[in-house]
């Protein structure tokens, strides 16, 4: 209004809604930080009217829990003030030194002393990639790798390069390759990440001259392997395979772990070091946990002095084995025309190849909606591939329950096939739909 002289307007400020009050406040390497597939689908996975080929939780159930009890009940009373107090940062002498006989059957020969105990093979990778990893560097993983690992070097801000597999396992002239155009390009290169024996996802395994070819290939470059064996000993056919440690002492760190051949609960692994890096960890364990959980170093050791835990692997291997050639003869007889899939040797898994135009990621919803659950193939790559495989596993269900949950996910194959074919969906690019697996970046294999 005229002679009317009005207040300035400020400008409101800006009020976000969030759920999460604390989102400004977090460090930077939780940015790229995600659920595992595998977590996201446990709670539906389990449900007991699903088919779970998703997890790959070990079956325990032959283990000989009466005795167990006793033994351990026994060592509460004799060692139980040690046993429930703190402990060493290192782990407990005794059980790193059964750690050593145990990987003495793979041709490792190794003193107790560079060997630190973890809570699992996963807090060991962890601590490997704390103490060797600033943001930015890169870590070699094969493709498609452990979704576990993934999400450890993520966590610490490195950039994954994959390296292409076969059924052989990790190929060594595109580990040179790799190695070759990543120096060209000025980036460091901390180490190969690998798991040789029956490979998670893939369940293939690398042969002796393989990983004799591979090591050679390391060495030129002067690059440190992490191998993670923890399916090893579960092998269906003849001796385990000298592991990679057994093979060069001296660029290899080794991650061993008690969940597969033992009992998951208990939380127990090690990493074999050189010395000056067994230093290191144990400041890094220390920093984390204080000490591993020095019961379950007890009931370990306890379980490894006084049951036939060899005899017990034996079993296991049985078991699986069992559970394996259910699966494969599952899927022999319901899967469509242009699947593949890997034959394991040994360990959890097989790695399914759909038909070209399928997407593994997106049919899931459907998948548990026919009762049966897996784990997409995109978790298991750091850069967006997969899309046309999945990973299924056999260690946990019984063998009927594995022939249905194949069953099953041979229909929800077969709508899906239908539909794309009534739709004209395939002609999908075949960039999209990798192979077993592919090389770093563009290097298809």
């Amino acid at each position: 209004m005229a002679g009317v002289s009005l207040p300035e307007q400020s400008p409101r400020a800006r009020q976000d809604t969030r759920l999460d009050t604390w989102a400004g406040r977090y460090a930077a390497r939780t940015h790229g930080t995600t659920a595992s597939a595998v977590r996201s689908l446990f709670e539906v996975a389990n449900r007991p009217e699903v088919v779970s080929l998703a997890g790959g939780m070990p079956n325990i159930a032959d283990l000989p829990l009466d005795v167990i009890a006793d033994n351990l009940a026994a060592m509460i009373g004799k060692e139980g003030p040690r046993a429930m107090q703190y402990g060493s940062g290192q782990g407990e002498p005794a059980l790193r030194e059964a750690i050593t006989e145990v990987m003495r059957l793979e041709g490792i020969h190794a003193h107790r002393d560079d060997v630190t105990v973890t809570v699992g093979s996963q807090q060991g990778l962890d601590l490997v990639t704390r103490i060797f990893c600033d943001p930015g560097d890169v870590v070699l993983a094969e493709a498609p790798s452990y979704v576990g690992a993934l999400g450890t070097f993520r966590s610490y801000q490195t950039d994954v390069v994959h390296v292409a597999m076969d059924e052989h396992g990790l190929q060594p002239e595109a580990l040179r390759e790799a190695l070759v155009a990543l120096q060209a390009a000025g980036r460091r290169v901390k180490f190969l990440y690998t798991i040789p024996n029956f490979q998670n996802p893939a369940g293939v395994t690398q042969p002796l001259e393989r990983r004799q070819e591979i090591l050679a290939v390391a060495r030129d470059h002067e690059l440190m392997v992490v191998e993670d064996n923890p399916y090893g000993l579960l092998s269906f056919s003849g001796e385990p395979i000298p592991a990679m440690r057994s093979l060069d002492a001296d660029n290899v760190l080794y991650l061993g772990s008690f969940s597969k051949t033992f009992s998951p609960g208990m939380r127990v692994g090690w990493v074999l070091a050189p010395h000056a890096v067994r230093e290191k960890l144990v400041l890094a364990q220390e920093s984390a946990t204080l000490c591993p959980p020095t019961f379950s170093q007890f009931a370990v050791t306890t379980y490894l002095t006084t049951c036939d835990w060899q005899g017990q692997v034996v079993s296991f291997r049985d078991m699986y084995r069992t559970r394996r050639d259910a699966m494969l003869d599952g899927l022999a007889e319901f899967m469509p025309a242009g699947t593949t899939w890997t034959r394991p040797d040994g360990g959890f898994f097989v790695w399914l190849t759909l038909p070209e135009g399928l997407d593994s990621q997106a049919m899931l919803p459907r998948a548990i909606t026919s009762r049966v659950a897996y784990v997409p193939g995109s978790a298991f790559f750091a850069d967006g591939f997969g899309a046309r495989h999945m990973r299924v596993s056999y260690c946990y269900p019984p063998p009927d329950r594995i022939r249905e949950g194949c069953r099953r996910l041979g229909e929800v194959l077969h709508r899906e096939l239908d539909l794309h074919h009534t739709f004209g969906l395939d002609a999908r690019d075949a960039a999209t739909s990798p192979p077993l697996t592919r090389g770093p970046r563009a290097n298809q294999s």
